[in-house]
């Protein structure tokens, strides 16, 4: 089933909480992409605002790789332009993904139509829509376009997880449209539960993949939530594992990706509960 999990998980270490200082998480990342996991692994995630330190942390870098950058651009549609203009003068990065915050009011079909001209036709766009305005009028025009719906799952304060049932009705107005989705923040475990050290509560990236399937298959909101507050290993491993790896690509072309502060512990999960495994395990 390895590959059904191909470009799962989004290179976000620089970002809370991880805060991996960028001279170490880029030569980490170079790693990933000559591990065995590395199909995994999609592009480094980067902040905008961040762009002056970008090249001189590649130049120090062994050898001439090219680093697919998904650049973040917090700022909006109006940062959009000087954020690229200010990559493409690094030369060994590549644009490979934007992921972009729509403003509280802001109209979604202007930001669409700056994505449209200022992008290139292979760069999709991960639209994040504030907290509760995902509806039908905004998801509609981001389903008749090329780019995706970005969904926050969590922060560094509890406020900012999202509960099962406001979870599950983006699930399911993502899903009921064929729009395409990443989520992003808390999600780097396979399961739900609740963080010993913080106490706050965790969605699971298997939870949402089951949760993203059963809406695809015309579920609501409540038994999708009940899939997000599944916490049970065996339940949720024997679900995906039902699924397939034809099935878990059906899903992943709604659920594309996770923005993840760590590789190695969304690596480890999977492995753990059997749903991905190292070559030296192979036979």
């Amino acid at each position: 089933m390895n590959t059904a999990w191909s470009g799962l998980i989004d290179d976000a270490a620089l970002f809370p909480p991880g805060d991996v200082p960028l001279p170490r998480a880029l030569p980490a990342h170079l790693g990933y992409r000559t591990a065995w996991f590395a199909d995994l692994v999609g592009p480094f995630v980067f902040p905008a605002p961040r762009l002056g330190e970008l090249a001189a942390a590649i130049a120090a870098l062994p050898g001439d790789d090219v680093i697919g950058i998904g650049l973040t651009v917090p700022g909006g549609t109006p940062a959009l332009l000087p954020a690229l203009d200010l990559l493409a003068k690094v030369s060994a990065a590549r644009l490979a993904a934007v992921e972009i915050a729509l403003p509280d009011g802001a109209a979604i079909g202007d930001a669409l139509t700056v994505l449209d001209r200022e992008l290139p036709a292979d760069v999709t766009a991960h639209v994040e829509v504030p907290r509760g305005a995902l509806g039908p009028d905004v998801a509609d025009a981001l389903a008749a376009g090329r780019h995706h719906a970005k969904l926050r799952t969590g922060g560094t304060a509890a406020a900012a997880f999202p509960g099962e049932a406001e979870l599950a009705g983006a699930i399911v107005t993502c899903a009921s449209r064929g729009l395409a989705f990443k989520c992003t923040a808390g999600l780097h475990h396979a399961l739900r539960h609740t963080d010993p050290a913080t106490g706050f509560e965790h969605h699971g990236f298997l939870n949402v993949l089951l949760a993203t399937e059963a809406a695809l298959d015309g579920a609501g909101s409540d038994a999708v939530a009940a899939l997000l507050a599944e916490r049970t290993a065996g339940t949720v491993r024997d679900r995906v594992k039902r699924l397939g790896a034809e099935g878990v690509a059906r899903v992943r072309s709604a659920f594309t990706s996770v923005g993840s502060c760590s590789v190695h512990e969304p690596v480890d999960d999977l492995t753990a509960l059997g749903l991905l495994t190292a070559p030296s395990e192979q036979g």
